[in-house]
């Protein structure tokens, strides 16, 4: 992991069933077995309904650090669902900060029920970039979906986020497998394996 800064500080958030715990759990453990030391930390606002879950993770070289990352000093923010990747940026973000988001909404209840509105997507990915150095868009969902089953979005987002190319994010696909081959079962291994090369696949597809 090259530069300065030490930690690193990731964002990965999403809704309840998304995911979302599974993909930092199992990025964290690649990177430790790379070498790094990351210390994660959960947030959860009523997960089982479709509420935000956010993980925290701190990557470094050399020490574990509080789990919870500082507000605005986030220097990835990764989305599962993209207001959610708004929402955690108007918090933890600065003007250095990168995200990365699926393109999918996913409308929480009280957006169904017609108690609120939920943004055009347009605007949540414009205001995206204007809070952002840069920003990255996968459409992790539909690649799911062309497996599938939706359930591969946040092995996609993973995959995505070891495509950004980032010299202080090294997440290697052969660390990923070795992880898939630990946490779930062995007729599990080729298909989230797809779904990681495939989300690398995507964002390294898009314009520079």
């Amino acid at each position: 992991m090259s530069g300065q800064i030490d930690p690193r500080n990731v964002i990965i958030t999403g809704v309840g069933g998304q995911g979302n715990v599974l993909a930092s759990q199992m990025m964290g453990q690649a990177l430790v077995q790379q070498g790094l030391v990351v210390t994660i930390g959960e947030t959860y606002g009523a997960s089982q309904r479709g509420g935000s879950v956010m993980s925290h993770l701190r990557i470094s070289r050399s020490q574990q650090w509080s789990p919870l990352i500082p507000e605005g000093q986030a220097h990835l923010v990764v989305g599962l669902e993209p207001l959610e990747a708004l929402r955690v940026m108007a918090r933890y973000g600065n003007p250095q900060v990168l995200t990365l988001t699926n393109t999918r909404p996913i409308r929480p209840l009280d957006v169904i029920a017609g108690n609120a509105e939920y943004p055009e997507l347009e605007v949540i990915l414009s205001s995206l970039a204007r809070l952002s150095q840069k920003v990255w868009t996968v459409e992790a969902t539909e690649i799911a979906l062309a497996m599938g089953n939706p359930i591969f979005s946040n092995m996609v987002i993973l995959g995505a986020m070891a495509g950004l190319g980032l010299d202080w994010f090294p997440l290697r696909r052969d660390s990923f497998q070795e992880v898939l081959g630990l946490l779930l079962p062995a007729k599990a291994m080729a298909s989230n394996l797809e779904a990681f090369d495939r989300g690398q696949a995507a964002v390294q597809a898009l314009p520079l």
